[in-house]
C-alpha cells in the first residue's frame, strides 16, 4: 500500500480508539442508568454498536499490522503491477481508461483507482505495454490493450 493509504488507516484507527470507543461506552454508561437491563433496548443496542465497533477496530489493526509500504519511486514501468497507473483501452468499444492499481483498502473507482484482487487488476498484473489481455467481467469477458505504464 502507499505511504498515504497507511497513513489514512492510522488516523482512522486513532479516531476510532479516541473518540468513537468512548463515546461508545458513554452510551453504555447512560443506557444502563435508566433502570432495569433486562427490558432495556437502548442498553442492548448500545452494547451491540460497541461490539460493531470493537470488531472494526481489531479489524483495521490487523490490516494495518499487515501492511507492507511500498516506495513509488523503485516500481518498474515496463510490466503492470501494484501502484502502476494503467491506460488501456477497450478493444472492441474503442473506450479509453485509466485505472491506478492500489490495495483492497485504498481502492476508490470514481479517483480512478481499482484493487489488486478485480478482474480488471487480475488481467492486467505482469503485462507489458502493447499486450492484449482478456478481463472476466460481469458482463462478460472484454479484451484491453494496454498502451501506457507510468507511475503517479
Amino acid at each position: 500500500m502507499t505511504q498515504e493509504g497507511y497513513d489514512k488507516l492510522v488516523a482512522q484507527l486513532k479516531h476510532m480508539e479516541e473518540i468513537e470507543s468512548p463515546a461508545a461506552s458513554a452510551a453504555i454508561a447512560e443506557a444502563r442508568d435508566k433502570g432495569d437491563l433486562s427490558e432495556n433496548a437502548e442498553y442492548d443496542a448500545a452494547k451491540e454498536a460497541q461490539g460493531h465497533l470493537m470488531t472494526k477496530i481489531a479489524e483495521l489493526k490487523a490490516v494495518i499490522m499487515d501492511a507492507k509500504i511500498i516506495d513509488k519511486s523503485k516500481i518498474n514501468t515496463e510490466i503492470v503491477q501494484i501502484l502502476s497507473t494503467v491506460e488501456m483501452k477497450n478493444v472492441k468499444m474503442g473506450m479509453k481508461m485509466k485505472y491506478t492499481i492500489v490495495s483492497e483498502s485504498e481502492a476508490d473507482l470514481r479517483a480512478g483507482k481499482i484493487a489488486s484482487g478485480t478482474p480488471i487488476a487480475q488481467a492486467l498484473l505482469g503485462h507489458k505495454v502493447g499486450d492484449i489481455v482478456d478481463a472476466q467481467t460481469p458482463r462478460g469477458v472484454i479484451q484491453l490493450e494496454i498502451l501506457n505504464i507510468t507511475v503517479e
